[in-house]
């Protein structure tokens, strides 16, 4: 058996989850010492305690891996544990990262330049236009839209990326076997011909109400920023919010009718101090991303790489060698990148191979 396949049963676990499953890694110091820990030795951890050591060793073996690993096969997913390095660098950050990510398409480097669009199931014709014309337009800017697939505003931030044919992430609240809403199969397949669909949850979990908000941190996680649309004031789309903040992720809100129901949430985010979005470049601007957006809009200046090293950078220097570690990219290449950007008068380099943003 070997760590992937061990990540795979302690996600399975019930009650374990990605910050118990970081206390045994460091407790052990390796998943194959953890697997051969007995319940009292489980139990002594301090993350973990007595009621749910007691029941690891069982459960651990108690795990079906071959049926699972079955219908990872058979649905041609990719499973990305948090030891990973290419595990998304956005999600690796946040307090509680999944252990693992079932991902049916691709996960590239570039999505770490990346912004969530969220809002009501319910929406309306207005919500629906504009969270597709958000979608089109940042996607068309380069920037990977994440969203949950969801009735209403998810699936038409999803279907804006579409038309730009560009790329964006649907994160689910279910397993992958378990495509949920249903009509939104044939959705899923185009995104995950151009992005991706993953989940945290094992294949065949069904899309139980309380999975969902446990999925908004992922959705936030992988995000620069988060976009609300349309919300109730009861709605998961605010629990996505409040995770962002949590987060340390910008948020922002669409005005809406003040007689809206479905305006009601975002209002009073705006209220409460989230950025007005009233336009692409509301959001652009706002993290810094001002002058990527112009350039793309005149004709793609810069390239899909260049334009990832241009957001990471900002006016305090960066060295290369953190410029590679968070884009993902070699040292080599990104030597090149940089290079092209002093000429274009994207960026500048100080001494020590240090980078800042002009």
């Amino acid at each position: 058996m070997n760590d992937i396949e061990r990540l795979i049963i302690l996600n399975m676990v019930e009650d374990i989850g990605s910050i118990r499953t970081q206390a045994l890694l460091r407790e052990f110091g390796s998943l194959e010492k953890v697997f051969k820990a007995g319940a009292d030795d489980i139990a002594g951890v301090k993350e973990i305690g007595p009621i749910i050591g007691a029941k690891v060793p069982q459960a651990i073996e108690d795990i079906d891996l071959k049926k699972e690993m079955d219908l990872i096969k058979k649905y041609g997913v990719k499973v990305i544990t948090f030891l990973d390095k290419d595990y998304p660098e956005n999600l690796k950050n946040i307090y509680d990262p999944p252990v693992v990510l079932y991902v049916k398409g691709s996960i590239l480097p570039g999505d770490k330049l990346a912004i969530a669009i969220v809002g009501s199931r319910l929406a309306s014709f207005y919500g629906l236009q504009t969270a597709e014309k958000l979608g089109f337009e940042l996607a068309s800017h380069g920037i990977t839209i994440i969203s949950g697939l969801a009735r209403g505003i998810d699936s038409s931030s999803h279907k804006g990326a579409l038309k730009a044919k560009k790329r964006t992430i649907a994160v689910l609240g279910s397993g992958l076997a378990n495509i949920y809403p249903e009509e939104h199969r044939e959705l899923a397949r185009k995104i995950s011909e151009s992005g991706a669909v993953i989940s945290e949850f094992p294949m065949a979990t069904i899309p139980d109400k309380g999975n969902f908000p446990k999925r908004n941190r992922i959705i936030s996680g992988l995000s620069l920023g988060v976009v609300c649309v349309e919300a109730a004031e009861k709605s998961g789309a605010l629990i996505t919010c409040d995770c962002a903040l949590e987060q340390g992720r910008e948020v922002f809100a669409v005005p809406g009718k003040v007689d809206s129901m479905t305006s009601k949430g975002t209002n009073r985010l705006i209220k409460q101090g989230a950025k007005l979005a009233q336009g692409v470049e509301d959001i652009l601007e706002e993290l810094n991303m001002g002058n990527f957006a112009s350039c793309q809009a005149e004709g793609s200046v810069l390239d899909k790489d260049e334009s990832l090293v241009y957001t990471l950078l900002s006016s305090d220097p960066k060295y290369i060698d953190d410029i590679c570690q968070e884009s993902g990219i070699g040292l080599n290449r990104i030597a090149g990148i940089l290079l092209n950007l002093e000429i274009k008068k994207f960026a500048k380099q100080l001494p020590g191979k240090n980078f800042i943003k002009i």
